[in-house]
């Protein structure tokens, strides 16, 4: 889905940073049928992207998240943009306006955004108890499974492990 004026970039990445050396790329998975595997993000990625404070977290979040853009490859849910909206005018150092962080939200629309059932907090339910995952981690793991994703981007969860047959992946980890 093409952005205003054909950009596909998200705001965060037209401020014309240029991506550091080793910047996360993350594997470049393609399915059986040729389509780029899907990736999910969870909040803590996405906060960072927007965190003025965040130093090298949001230089390495802004280019994941470039990258989702122009693959057309980027995953959320309901959840993530909760707790993005939240923490973004609350919680950051130098929090975005209301309007702002509305504006970022329509537009990681357009991205695919899971929707929660009331099964999947059930299933989430019981993905915490067989894990021991908090619920949110497990409502999130929930969502990247059911969105059809191969890797979840985050730093809550243990980088490297397989959940319900999705990669957790920590972009600010050492490789």
């Amino acid at each position: 889905m093409r952005r205003r004026g054909g950009d596909r970039s998200p705001p965060c990445v037209r401020l014309g940073r240029s991506a550091p050396a080793g910047a996360p790329h993350g594997p470049e998975m393609i399915s059986i049928s040729g389509e780029a595997s899907r990736e999910f993000v969870d909040t803590n990625v996405l906060v960072y992207a927007f965190d003025s404070s965040a130093g090298s977290k949001q230089t390495t979040a802004r280019t994941l998240l470039e990258r989702l853009w122009q693959t057309g490859t980027g995953c959320l849910s309901v959840q993530v943009l909760q707790e993005f909206f939240v923490t973004v005018t609350r919680r950051v150092a130098r929090p975005l306006s209301v309007d702002e962080a509305a504006d970022r939200i329509r537009e990681f629309a357009a991205w695919r955004v899971f929707s929660p059932t009331v099964a999947d907090v059930l299933a989430a339910i019981d993905l915490q108890k067989q894990t021991r995952l908090s619920f949110w981690d497990a409502m999130v793991v929930r969502a990247a499974a059911e969105s059809g994703c191969d890797i979840l981007w985050t730093e809550d969860l243990n980088d490297g492990q397989t959940i319900r047959g999705v990669h957790v992946r920590n972009p600010f980890a050492a490789r």
